[in-house]
């Protein structure tokens, strides 16, 4: 039995993960540095950072998933991220395992209209330079032949479970199970591309079991056409049964907050994304897999619902 192994086995995409891999069966092992006990799975505690722990950790692994997610710092990230992708890669190589790399956008940086698969990578951002270099250095293994990889990309997701990870889940589900009014960044008047995770997740899946997927760079499903703000808040409080009010957060108040917030002054270098158009366009992967991405309207439905009864 073929088997699968996360890597970063608490977090978001693990945790969406894991109930597909075994609605299907799968073999699952998850490894980190503090994996959580789970039912139907095994776990390792492992550092990726520490190349011979890793390699132990990975040993028989047919596919690994690559989903770890590290602290939301660019020192951190310059730091860290580079050795990761270099001992994950070389694991790959000793054990023959397939990689599946859970990425973001940011190597794109500020695009004048939909990001697809082909966009140049002209990061305008530190965080997103970082991407740039770790996919890159994926991507030259696997024009070489040395591994087979497959990179999925996602923009910032939301979906049920998902809570401090996400700035709409924390700006507006949490806000409004709480009785509060919902917050938006910088500008609520232009289309944000949000990735589902229950999709993503199914997303991730099919390209790891699908052999003509590998070597290629894939945007995961997500819908179309993109909400504004406005509109994702004001979706969002039909099914939270709450208002639709909501404050701006300009970008002037994020410099200033940073100055006494490490998280916000992370955060504020990736203000693109909210001040102007952040479109994603997923249709190779939908087209090739015949994939209909779940509904803003039904994803927020399914978001509210479980911050209403779980959140």
């Amino acid at each position: 039995m073929a088997l699968h192994t996360i890597l970063g086995a608490n977090g978001t995409i693990a945790t969406a993960l894991l109930p597909v891999l075994k609605e299907n069966n799968e073999s699952i092992r998850l490894i980190s540095r503090n994996p959580k006990p789970v039912a139907g799975a095994e776990t390792i505690a492992a550092d990726v950072l520490n190349f011979n722990e890793l390699l132990n950790a990975v040993q028989e692994s047919s596919v690994i998933y690559l989903l770890i997610g590290i602290t939301y710092d660019t020192k951190h990230w310059q730091r860290d991220w580079p050795i990761i992708m270099r001992n994950v890669i070389a694991a790959c190589k000793e054990t023959g395992a397939r990689l599946v790399f859970f990425d973001n956008v940011y190597m794109y940086g500020k695009v004048d209209g939909p990001m697809t698969e082909e966009t140049p990578y002209k990061p305008s951002s530190e965080k997103g330079k970082v991407r740039a270099a770790i996919a890159q250095m994926l991507q030259k293994e696997m024009k070489a032949g040395t591994i087979k990889a497959v990179i999925a990309r996602a923009v910032d997701f939301y979906g049920p479970g998902v809570t401090d990870k996400s700035a709409v889940s924390i700006m507006v589900f949490s806000r409004m199970k709480k009785g509060q009014n919902a917050q938006w960044l910088i500008n609520p008047d232009v289309p944000r591309a949000c990735s589902y995770t229950p999709d993503a997740a199914k997303a991730v899946y099919l390209l790891a079991k699908n052999d003509a997927a590998y070597g290629q760079v894939w945007h995961l499903p997500t819908a179309q056409p993109a909400l504004t703000g406005r509109q994702f808040i004001s979706t969002a409080a039909k099914y939270m049964n709450a208002s639709a009010k909501f404050t701006v957060l300009p970008k002037w108040l994020l410099k200033i907050l940073g100055w006494f917030n490490s998280s916000l002054k992370e955060l504020y270098e990736m203000t693109y994304q909210d001040e102007y158009p952040f479109v994603f366009d997923a249709s190779k992967f939908e087209k090739a897999f015949n994939y209909q991405p779940v509904s803003y309207e039904q994803g927020i439905k399914e978001t509210a619902d479980w911050f209403l009864k779980e959140g």
